[in-house]
């Protein structure tokens, strides 16, 4: 892929108009728009359309689903939105994976959240995991990779942390995406992502994409600051 169509740019912003806003400023240096729980809630099913109508680039729901697989799939199967959605995430749980992967169209890919970028392993560890696995994340995220990949997914979430591991367990057709992205020329204040790495870091141990929010959004210029050269910048 070429640097442009790495990037994908988080629409974390309240409603359609302010989404609009910066799909028609981005839409030239961004390979795929991300929509998350905000601006979904904020707006309801008709923004997909909305901004699919806006570019040619691709569409990421990323609206993590996480509820008993049931529930999930009448989700999906009422989401006439997934019809222009490239990707969806949901939690890495082998039931609900398998039921999510079984219902949606053939053209979205369903990725698998590992763990959350703004986990580390003291976190991991007040919520229950394994010490061997909350003090070494990578195996964590390894393991539920598999889960993924025995469901059915088309590829994973994960930091830049992880990817080479992912990577060199499964091999290179596994899509990963990589959010916590925070290029040098980038600095986020009150950051709550722990978890990070550079664009350059991500690409060079193996992601297929990376998703660069707030420090494109903060930018004086967004557009300069999203341009492709900053995938493989330091």
């Amino acid at each position: 892929m070429i640097a442009k169509d790495r990037l994908i740019f988080p629409l974390d912003v309240p409603d359609a108009q302010e989404a609009r806003k910066h799909v028609t400023l981005l839409s030239e240096h961004v390979g795929v728009f991300k929509i998350g729980l905000e601006l979904f809630v904020s707006e309801g099913p008709p923004i997909v359309d909305t901004i699919a109508d806006l570019t040619d680039a691709g569409i990421f729901l990323d609206l993590k689903f996480h509820d008993i697989p049931a529930t999930v799939q009448r989700a999906i199967r009422s989401g006439s939105c997934l019809r222009r959605a490239n990707f969806i995430t949901v939690h890495c749980d082998p039931g609900l994976l398998e039921a999510v992967a079984a219902e949606v169209p053939d053209h979205t890919k369903v990725l698998a959240v590992t763990v959350l970028t703004s986990l580390d392993a003291r976190q991991l560890t007040a919520l229950g995991i394994q010490p061997e696995l909350a003090e070494e994340v990578v195996k964590l995220v390894v393991h539920r990779a598999r889960i993924a990949i025995e469901a059915g997914c088309a590829g994973v979430v994960c930091s830049g942390h992880e990817v080479q591991a992912v990577k060199e367990e499964f091999g290179m057709d596994l899509l990963v995406v990589t959010p916590g992205i925070r290029p040098e020329w980038g600095e986020v204040s009150k950051d709550d992502q722990r978890r990070i790495v550079t664009p350059y870091q991500a690409v060079r141990n193996g992601a297929d994409y990376i998703v660069v929010g707030r420090p494109i959004r903060a930018a004086t210029d967004p557009a300069v600051g999203s341009r492709t050269e900053g995938v493989t910048r330091r």
